[in-house]
């Protein structure tokens, strides 16, 4: 076994009848040695069959996101009414992004399990199995009677339903953005890695545009039952996404470590003890997409429905119009991160979404709807920027061996740090006489984090043209 050169040097993983040589940096990259490089031809992918994976990993992953959206936007506007009633209106609401938080700590659990069979068994009966699992909890989710009917147990199921939420999304996107990359053509991984991040605001679309048509009800009965409809239209598009899904090949990369039998027999644990200081890179990077988008969306639409009175509907129009353009700024980013590399447009996402966090706050505070509109729109670009290439930059952190377990839990810790920062910011409400600063800080801090990720990271990547050699 290898030794580590330098702090942030991958301490190179083989198989045992391997002998490795220490990954070395040259100019700014890490270059992976001959030792390691993959024995043969790699495989060979058309552009045409790789755009076809990356569509069925995009509509899986528009289903996953579209589901745990639905929940965020209920946290925000019905289940502190529908499910914690026997608390006052800020405990109940503390109580409801509570809830929402329990899917994030859930993730990182999901990346482990899941990063498992992905990397041991295959990354296709993993996400065959996250998709079937988010699809049928947040179903349920639409059938569960609420604290006035069955008590006590009606936020307890809430919150165990949240958690198979989160546990299935914690393997979701590792694995989506694995297999969209790996059967990407070297020239083209950028643009195929943002296809899959495309179904975030595919997915904030669909949920926003679902709860936008039921809040046209009276109050009674989308209190009644109409906040259940988006929820249970999860059954037919998880129909649709598992038969899409089903046609998906295994990667040829994945078909290669089995074929060499070199498949790590505990990922996770290999990605701790040998590609930690990458682990902690990924996080850092990760934490903006993730973090800001909910600062930007969940908590914003509460603290402008409950705490400054603005009209729900304006809220949530707000975030479709905001989707629309982080469609077109994610492709844009995505052609961009293959010319100067994912984590140059990482750092610089930070750096603007940290600049202008306190502006975009501001805007929200005028109450004005045509303001509000444009201050969600700028915030969710400017996150956009960093998460439209987080795909191709954590793909290239991680040897094939560990890759779906390395993407996965950095993604998913940085999303278990990021899941309770709405309860956070709206605890510091309270401190601060319902001032927006506090949400701001927040959003400038995580902004700062992932710069600093993105410049880290972009001289951590493996820079073998063909991916499938690094393993």
């Amino acid at each position: 076994m290898s030794s580590v050169q330098g702090h942030w040097n991958y301490r190179a993983v083989s198989a045992p009848s391997t002998t490795t040589a220490p990954l070395s940096l040259k100019g700014n990259h890490v270059t992976t040695p001959q030792s390691l490089k993959t024995p043969g031809a790699p495989p060979t992918v058309s552009g045409k069959d790789a755009g076809k994976i990356a569509r069925a990993a995009f509509v899986g992953t528009a289903l996953e996101w579209y589901d745990y959206y639905l929940f965020g936007t209920a946290a925000a506007l019905v289940f502190n009414r529908l499910f914690f009633t026997d608390l006052d209106p800020t405990a109940a609401l503390l109580a409801s992004f509570a809830t929402f938080g329990v899917g994030f700590a859930a993730r990182p659990i999901g990346a482990v399990l899941f990063g498992y069979i992905g990397d041991r068994y295959g990354r296709r009966p993993a996400l065959l199995t996250t998709i079937v699992l988010i699809g049928v909890a947040t179903a349920l989710i639409g059938l569960l009677p609420d604290f006035e009917a069955i008590g006590l147990a009606a936020p307890i199921l809430l919150a165990v339903l949240r958690l198979v939420q989160g546990l299935a999304v914690g393997g979701e996107w590792g694995g989506a953005v694995t297999m969209a990359v790996e059967h990407a053509p070297a020239e083209k991984r950028g643009r195929y890695a943002a296809l899959v991040q495309i179904g975030s605001p595919v997915a904030t679309l669909m949920a926003s545009a679902a709860f936008t048509l039921v809040l046209l009800f009276p109050s009674e009965t989308f209190d009644a039952w109409g906040w259940r409809i988006p929820f249970l239209l999860a059954i037919p598009m998880l129909l649709v996404a598992l038969w899409i899904r089903l046609k998906v090949e295994e990667s040829p990369i994945f078909k290669d470590l089995l074929a060499q039998e070199d498949t790590a027999k505990v990922p996770a644990l290999e990605v701790f003890r040998h590609a930690g200081g990458r682990l902690f890179v990924a996080v850092l990077a990760a934490l903006l997409g993730v973090g800001g988008f909910y600062m930007i969306t969940t908590f914003a639409v509460s603290y402008g429905a409950n705490t400054l009175g603005v009209d729900r509907n304006v809220m949530v129009n707000a975030t479709l119009v905001a989707a629309v353009a982080q469609i077109i700024v994610t492709i844009l980013m995505g052609r961009l991160a293959e010319k100067v590399g994912p984590g140059k447009v990482t750092m610089w996402g930070g750096i603007l979404t940290a600049i202008l966090a306190f502006p975009i706050f501001a805007m929200i505070d005028t109450k004005s709807p045509l303001l509000i509109t444009l201050a969600i729109t700028l915030g969710i670009m400017l996150i956009a920027v960093a998460y439209a290439v987080n795909g191709a930059l954590l793909t290239e952190l991680f040897p094939a061996r560990l890759r779906y377990s390395g993407v996965a839990l950095g993604y998913n810790i940085a999303g278990a740090t990021s899941g309770f920062m709405p309860m956070i910011a709206t605890a510091m409400l309270g401190v601060s006489g319902n001032a927006s600063w506090g949400a701001a800080m927040i959003l400038a801090i995580i902004a700062l984090l992932t710069a600093v990720g993105g410049f880290l990271g972009e001289r951590m990547r493996v820079q073998d043209k063909q991916i499938v050699a690094d393993a």
